[in-house]
């Protein structure tokens, strides 16, 4: 399966953190149904100099990128307009078990 590689950045107006808190029990339920599947494999919060949350970074597989697309139309995130902008590489994680 392909994997992916998503960086993505929240707004920066001065409510993006409150729609971030708001909608982030409902990404992380989301983000264990996909871990669940096999599809999320690795991920956190970006963190400014400050330690404050200001985006995500995750590794994801899916079947395609169409698969990825379908499932990012549905994201809390996105939907809730916390993240902005969404950058997406296809990658090949290493696997140190290999």
């Amino acid at each position: 399966m392909p994997q992916y590689a998503v960086v993505a950045y929240d707004y920066t107006d001065a409510e993006a953190l409150d729609r971030r808190l708001a909608n982030r029990d409902a990404h992380l339920d989301g983000v264990r149904k996909l871990a669940r599947e096999g599809c999320f494999l690795s991920g956190g919060a970006i963190l400014d100099d400050n330690g404050k949350m200001m985006g995500s970074n995750a590794h994801f597989q899916f079947a395609d990128r169409q698969a990825l697309e379908a499932w990012l139309e549905t994201e809390p995130y996105m939907t809730g307009r916390v993240w902005e902008r969404v950058d997406i590489r296809e990658v090949k994680l290493f696997d140190p078990s290999a």
